[in-house]
């Protein structure tokens, strides 16, 4: 019987997909593990594994084609297996995205809170077995560990209602992304240009076609604006101390580290997230979502765009560590090379723009996260001090809320942490 082969969705966002390159030609045999094609998602170009073993008997996406999840892109076949001339493959939609995505690393589970899977009207949860423990298979147990799947929500169709791993791929299907989010609804279109001709001579301007991440940004950002009740605070903060001190730690390490501004404000961050973990929060149409960790979430411009690499935990890490993490991240980031775990998940975002020495900015928050901060740039400025006016360095943060989760008395809490931090900042290395 033929095997229809769906666009599966690589990353924890994405809604459609691109079909860079055919790995694999009709006719060739499909070996799992394979690489069958590259798939240029919102985030990087992505490689999909064979899954079905067989023949790649027809392909039905050409290279260039944009196929929505769930969709077919191809049909396999057994060696030798005739396949009517008249075969089309079964209708997909976004929610019957298949269950074929690299699987997230052991290492990043602990990060991905367990969701819900939301089963059909006329099915049950399974049942516990004796003992308190739900019967599952090995494989499946692995599975749902991997994409933070909550068994307790599954129907089991094994023997005796164990959940066996077609169980979890069929969970997988009905809307459960890399990381256990649940998939997000359909994002309002964005507005296009509007009809007729457009108002600039054909010779002035070149046409530079969207990638798929600049498609994501376009729909992700104006969502965000559409729906998320936003609400800006901002705090001028005293730079010297922690100039000073980064200065004498970079040259105490004799090369072995180089500390940045931006690795300061993380810890301050996540530091300031433990102070006030109101602040460290996301909504969700049923329930407000307290985080426990600060998984700082660093926007990374890459090009065509940006990505938002996170730093899982840091509230619990050393600034070294934060550093060289980050560093690391960043290389990969601009190398298209990040796996979904590795910019899924965070808690809480920091856009630094100071580096382009843009003084102050407001940024938009990144759902489902409730709250981002813009980092100005550091400058020398004329403030004052115990009625005297003197020159010091500075920094201007601004703190771009969801009003659903972190109220106005919250983020002023907040701010006053974040501020206490960088400027006493012997304290983040403690």
């Amino acid at each position: 019987m033929p095997i229809d082969v769906f666009m599966t969705q690589l990353s924890p966002t994405m809604t459609e997909g691109k079909i860079a390159r055919w790995l694999k030609k009709e006719g060739d045999e499909l070996v799992s593990g394979d690489v069958m094609a590259e798939i240029e998602t919102d985030k990087a170009t992505m490689e999909m594994e064979v899954v079905d073993e067989g023949i790649l008997h027809r392909i039905i996406a050409p290279e260039g084609s944009i196929i929505t999840v769930g969709e077919a892109i191809a049909v396999i076949a057994e060696d030798g297996e005739e396949v009517a001339a008249d075969y089309q493959p079964a209708a997909g939609s976004p929610d019957e995205a298949a269950a074929t995505a690299e699987p997230a690393s052991e290492a990043a589970a602990p990060a991905a809170a367990p969701a819900a899977v939301a089963p059909a009207p006329e099915e049950a949860p399974a049942a516990p077995a004796p003992g308190g423990r739900i019967a599952a298979s090995p494989l499946a147990r692995r599975m749902a560990k991997q994409k933070g799947i909550n068994l307790a929500a599954i129907t089991g169709t094994g023997p005796n209602g164990r959940i066996v791993k077609s169980d979890i791929e069929l969970a997988m299907r009905r809307g459960i992304n890399i990381g256990g989010a649940t998939a997000a609804t359909t994002p309002p279109p964005v507005r296009p240009l509007p009809a007729g001709p457009l108002p600039y001579h054909a010779d002035e301007y070149e046409r530079v076609e969207n990638s798929m991440m600049r498609k994501a940004i376009a729909r992700r950002l104006s969502e965000s604006k559409q729906h998320v009740p936003h609400f800006y605070l901002s705090v001028d903060v005293a730079m010297d101390r922690l100039m000073d001190l980064r200065a004498q730690l970079n040259s105490a390490a004799d090369g072995k580290f180089k500390l940045s501004v931006n690795d300061f404000v993380i810890k301050a961050v996540a530091k300031a997230l433990v102070d006030v973990p109101a602040a460290n929060a996301a909504w969700t149409d049923t329930h407000t979502l307290m985080h426990k960790h600060a998984h700082i979430s660093v926007a990374v411009a890459i090009n065509g765009g940006l990505i938002t690499p996170v730093i899982r935990f840091a509230e619990q890490k050393g600034i070294v560590d934060i550093s060289t993490e980050v560093k690391e991240l960043a290389v990969r980031a601009r190398a298209g090379e990040l796996k979904p775990e590795e910019y899924a998940g965070g808690t809480f975002s920091i856009s630094n723009l100071g580096m382009y020495g843009i003084s102050q900015f407001s940024a938009i928050v990144n759902p489902p996260e409730g709250a981002i901060l813009a980092v100005g740039a550091t400058q020398e400025r004329a403030v004052a001090d115990n009625g005297a006016v003197v020159v010091k360095k500075m920094m201007t943060l601004t703190l771009s809320c969801d009003h659903r989760v972190v109220d106005g008395a919250v983020g002023a809490e907040f701010m006053a942490a974040l501020k206490k931090h960088i400027e006493c900042p012997a304290g983040v290395l403690i």
